[in-house]
């Protein structure tokens, strides 16, 4: 087994960023893809949903549709 080996899969294990929703403003807490391939990289890991005013976010949605 090399050095280095396995490394990238740090990359593949969603992160949890809070972001706030684009139409009510709440803050939510989702998990992004950090890693992956094109396309996934600054995605959501999974379908989210606000508690505030229900808005579903689908899986993949990119982060750049809410507010930091």
């Amino acid at each position: 087994m090399g050095i280095l080996e396995g490394c990238q899969e740090g990359k593949r294990t969603p992160k949890l960023e809070e972001v706030l929703c684009p139409d009510c403003g709440n803050e939510m807490e989702v998990f992004v893809i950090m890693g992956g391939g094109i396309g996934k990289t600054g995605t959501l890991a999974g379908e989210e949903t606000c508690d505030k005013c229900g808005r579903v976010f689908p899986e993949n949605t990119p982060l750049d549709v809410f507010d930091k």
